[in-house]
């Protein structure tokens, strides 16, 4: 794997959209790492790993932050590791498809921690809205579009290899 190659990084432990991301890496043949808590089958391929991280608070969104870089791509829902991926240079998508990135992750952090004010006061008692077959779409047409910017943004471009985390359990 070429060391300027784009990569995917999965917050896998509740993503709901780790097949379509696994069909459109296979298609562009990218390395893909399914970061989670705990086992999660994933396709046999050399270009999908598994890294499973040990218990804990955060664990898997400290290893996914460590890794990513730039011109890579971060597929998550949790706003605070999008901050912390966009600030090393990689893109990151929410799995609705919407794309995180430097000019859009200050207001998503801010719209989150009102969120989170609403909740824990009682103003606001219900989550959000169910994920739906048009969130699916859109999440596989913007991943699309992220992989072949992220590839020629990527031309050119050297980085280290990625590396565990010392308590990361890679099987």
């Amino acid at each position: 794997m070429p060391l300027h190659a784009t990569r995917i990084f999965i917050d896998a432990d509740a993503c709901p959209v780790r097949d379509e991301t696994y069909r459109v890496a296979l298609r562009h043949g990218l390395h893909t790492f399914v970061v989670s808590n705990r086992m999660i089958a994933i396709p046999s391929s050399p270009l999908i790993e598994r890294v499973v991280v040990t218990q804990g608070m955060d664990v898997a969104d400290d290893w996914i932050a460590e890794q990513a870089g730039a011109h890579d791509i971060i597929i998550s829902a949790d706003i605070p590791l999008a901050a912390r991926c966009v600030a090393r240079g990689a893109c990151v998508l929410d799995p609705r498809g919407r794309i995180l990135d430097a000019d859009a992750i200050g207001m998503a952090l801010a719209m989150r921690n009102l969120m989170e004010d609403l909740r824990s006061t009682g103003a606001i008692m219900q989550g959000g809205r169910g994920f739906t077959r048009a969130d699916r779409s859109t999440f596989l047409s913007a991943l699309d579009t992220a992989v072949v910017r992220a590839k020629k943004r990527g031309a050119g471009a050297v980085r280290p290899q990625w590396r565990p985390l010392p308590d990361a359990d890679t099987p």
